[in-house]
């Protein structure tokens, strides 16, 4: 799990969101009021709902968010965060505590520490599959 969490509040926009994922190299970021989980915002959601709707950059977050965000609980299996990303074919999963962001774990974190073999190997292949089906050839 991530704990060092780049985030936005309602009160952003789209640009600003545009500006923070190429600065810190993301695709997904949580969007909070204090330390309160609203919603994501990942590059797709900026790119269907923001531009291809041509909101300007200057829409509000308001636009584009994703507010029916799964989340686990800091005490989640592994296992059973894996099997959560495969059932809805989500890379990255909010840590909420309280109704507060605390992190977020990834496919990549999963990858990086030898747990890629179980359900997160599957999370991954699902969730690749889907890409596929959805891209531009």
């Amino acid at each position: 799990m991530s704990t060092d969490i780049v985030t936005v509040s309602p009160q952003d926009n789209v640009y600003e969101i545009a500006v923070k994922m190429k600065q810190h190299d993301i695709g997904f970021i949580p969007v909070v009021e204090g330390r309160k989980l609203i919603g994501v915002v990942t590059d797709r959601d900026l790119v269907i709902r923001g531009y291809a709707e041509k909101h300007s950059g200057s829409t509000a977050v308001e636009k584009v968010i994703s507010r029916d965000t799964e989340t686990v609980d800091p005490d989640t299996t592994v296992d059973d965060a894996a099997r959560l990303m495969a059932k809805h074919k989500i890379r990255r999963l909010p840590v909420v505590e309280n109704g507060e962001l605390v992190g977020v774990v990834a496919i990549g974190d999963m990858a990086v520490r030898h747990l890629f073999e179980s359900e997160a190997g599957e999370a991954l292949s699902e969730i690749s599959e889907a890409d596929d089906r959805t891209s531009v050839h």
